[in-house]
């Protein structure tokens, strides 16, 4: 817990925080704050095509009653609220909702955030969360349910990861974490691994497996958060993780140059 990045653990504070925060308010107050800083898709959508939003609104079931004033809820005055893109992936459902994805940012937005130093992996997490509103926008364009969560920003370090803890020297390469040289700076220098060699590399394509398994779970299993109607979208991680995999390079700093040692000029004897 100590030897955490700040920016990692300066996150983790403040998810924790916001939580214990919206447990201590009012039922009211925490949909108000719903209301104003979740994701909500149909709100962009109603701003350029109302009908299209009306039309799904008017699908639903005249016996789902909670359903329909919790749409209205959430769609309001109807005019898009710009920064939830962004603010949606500081809120949660729950303690254990808000404490999976910190177990997660810990372990694998550590080694990324060592790599990229603070201000580039700060800039990282905020594309990711945008990224996986995207995603889940373009799948749910006239949806009036809220999502919450930093499940996309995980899943964007976790894929940035994938680029690079793997490689022999890194922090899971060959010794899986557990070399002497695994906790030295230069540990998490190594080459990134090329996006071609992901397939062939044993130890990413089984990661990668098992991250699509638990996606797999997360689309056939929904899990509502809080009584709210609010769900965490397995769209969002697809977004969050297709930034952290293609767009690595981009936030990945130059390699240090290395040191020239200068020829020493003498005269023999």
């Amino acid at each position: 817990m100590f030897n955490l990045p700040a920016a990692v653990l300066g996150i983790m504070v403040l998810l924790a925080a916001i939580e214990a925060f919206s447990q201590l308010v009012p039922a009211e107050t925490y949909l108000n704050i719903l209301q104003h800083f979740a994701f909500v898709p149909g709100r962009f959508t109603f701003a350029f095509d109302p009908g299209r939003v009306t039309a799904a609104f008017n699908a639903i079931p005249e016996d789902a009653e909670f359903r329909a004033r919790a749409a209205t809820f959430f769609l309001g005055d109807g005019k898009p609220l710009w920064w939830t893109p962004l603010t949606y992936a500081f809120l949660h459902g729950s303690w254990l909702h808000v404490g999976m994805n910190c177990l997660w940012f810990a372990a694998f937005g550590s080694p990324v955030a060592r790599r990229f130093g603070t201000p580039r992996f700060l800039l990282f997490c905020a594309v990711a969360a945008i990224a996986g509103a995207a995603m889940h926008y373009a799948t749910h364009i006239a949806d009036l349910q809220p999502v919450v969560g930093a499940s996309a920003t995980v899943s964007g370090v976790m894929a940035a990861a994938v680029r690079f803890v793997f490689q022999p020297g890194a922090p899971l390469g060959e010794a899986l974490g557990f070399s002497e040289r695994a906790h030295e700076d230069h540990a998490y220098r190594q080459p990134a691994l090329p996006l071609r060699e992901i397939l062939s590399n044993r130890s990413a394509i089984s990661f990668l497996g098992f991250w699509f398994f638990l996606n797999f779970l997360f689309g056939t299993i929904p899990t509502p958060l809080g009584g709210t109607g609010a769900t965490v979208a397995w769209e969002a991680h697809i977004g969050g993780f297709l930034v952290g995999l293609l767009a690595f390079r981009w936030f990945d700093p130059p390699a240090p140059s290395p040191l020239r040692v200068p020829a020493r000029g003498g005269h023999g004897s």
